[in-house]
């Protein structure tokens, strides 16, 4: 991709990437540890479990509250100030005597990248102009996407050397340095409070309550069907693809860089075809999942289905954050908050389903129900036009983002017309 304008924007840009890195591997490192983690402090799996599963809950629940709260608050602020309670949350499961505190601790880690992921969005878009915000998402994406390929397997193997308090306290570290580039590098333009009225200094070009509802809904169900499978792809690729259990990690490792690829490659297109970007990969899961359950005793096949399902997620996400920032009816936090817990509602919803399918018709379920669910989005997003509603404005742009209705003049008052290109005056907007 083009390089993007602005050395110190794209240091900045950088630190957030590494920051997305950090939260996500913060949130799925105790999975690999689980066993370990039991084991010492004589917990059972299911308790050690409410671990992650707890802590996506808080997530859900805490990103639009959270978000409406702190809408005044300066965004450098407010992401320093996040990412210093990742480091002081990680100290504390790093040190903690016994269960109820490495719980709490990871409560309070939630609640801070429920806010993380409303604003890290927005505030990253709102360094360059809107010509380049696909690219900019995509770039940002790149630290989500390695963090299962690098910071899961690296925290799990220092966990298994030295102990998982090793491993949460290297998480901090990692937390410390990020919090301070941040703090250091966030231009002061990026760095504004989303404004008077609770919305980003700039609203989404194409604000449109229908779009975005349809998006949301999509986003469920989408995610839910790859999360379906995927959360037991590995009982998949022994029972019904025959693999040796030592293929496992290959395997997943193969998964996790065909999603930094799919990353890379929708970064391509996502300011060129914002929607193709987004019924692609739906498209693909789709298919790969479909392929996976006709084909999976098939060891290539499956292998090659499981890396084209992988890199579509990958590139899913970004497209849907994008989308999010091109629609959103109101302020862009808020909505960036609303597909956030979308998301995780997804991943929650799927496991359960995935867990539900194997205890009923089996592990063999799992990926045509997925790729059932996958195209149910798919058709979603197809009728996406047919639910557009135009601008967002009044009581349903309140309703949506929490933003109040405008009044009296100013509603009928002309938007300022667009520069050269289709370019905002400002390059501030998201």
């Amino acid at each position: 991709m083009p390089a993007l304008p602005g050395r110190r924007e794209r240091w900045a840009l950088a630190a957030l990437s590494v920051a997305s890195f950090a939260y996500v591997t913060t949130e799925v490192l105790p999975i690999g540890l689980l066993t370990v983690i039991a084991h010492d402090l004589g917990r059972s799996s299911s308790e050690t479990g409410f671990l992650v599963t707890g802590y996506a809950a808080v997530v859900v629940l805490a990103s639009l509250p959270l978000t409406r709260l702190t809408r005044r608050v300066p965004r450098r602020a407010l992401l320093t100030g996040t990412l210093a309670v990742l480091v002081l949350g990680s100290l504390l499961t790093a040190v903690a005597p016994g269960y109820p505190v490495l719980l709490g601790g990871r409560l309070l880690i939630g609640l801070t990248q429920a806010l993380f992921w409303s604003v890290v969005a927005p505030t990253a878009t709102a360094m360059f102009p809107p010509a380049v915000r696909g690219r900019v998402v995509a770039r940002m994406a790149i630290g989500t996407a390695l963090a299962p390929v690098l910071g899961v397997p690296a925290g799990t193997w220092l966990g298994q050397q030295a102990g998982w308090r090793a491993a949460l306290a290297a998480l901090a570290v990692l937390g410390l340095v990020t919090c301070v580039a941040v703090a250091t590098l966030l231009p002061r333009a990026a760095a504004r409070p989303t404004g008077a009225d609770g919305g980003h200094a700039g609203r989404a070009p194409a604000p449109d309550l229908g779009r975005y509802m349809t998006l949301v809904v999509a986003t469920v169900i989408g995610v839910t069907g790859f999360l379906t499978a995927y959360t037991y792809i590995t009982p998949y690729l022994l029972e019904v693809g025959g693999f040796a259990p030592g293929a496992l990690s290959p395997l997943l490792l193969a998964g996790g860089v065909a999603g930094v690829t799919g990353t890379l490659l929708v970064g391509r297109v996502l300011d060129r075809s914002p929607r193709g970007a987004l019924l692609t990969p739906l498209a693909v899961i789709a298919c790969a999942l479909l392929g996976l359950h006709a084909f999976g005793a098939v060891k290539a096949a499956a292998v090659v289905c499981l890396c084209l399902a992988g890199m579509a997620f990958s590139a899913l996400a970004a497209a849907i954050q994008n989308r999010t920032l091109q629609i959103a009816p109101g302020g862009v936090d808020l909505a960036s908050a609303g597909t956030s817990s979308a998301f995780n509602i997804g991943i929650a919803a799927g496991s359960m389903l995935g867990g539900a399918l194997i205890e009923g018709p089996g592990v063999h379920s799992v990926t045509l129900v997925g790729a059932v669910l996958a195209a149910v989005a798919l058709v979603a997003l197809l009728g996406e036009p047919w639910a557009a509603t135009g601008a967002a404005t009044g009581a349903a742009t309140g309703a949506a983002t929490g933003a109040r209705p405008t009044r009296g003049r100013a509603a009928g008052r002309r938007t300022r017309p667009a520069g050269p290109a289709g370019r905002t005056p400002s390059h501030t907007s998201a």
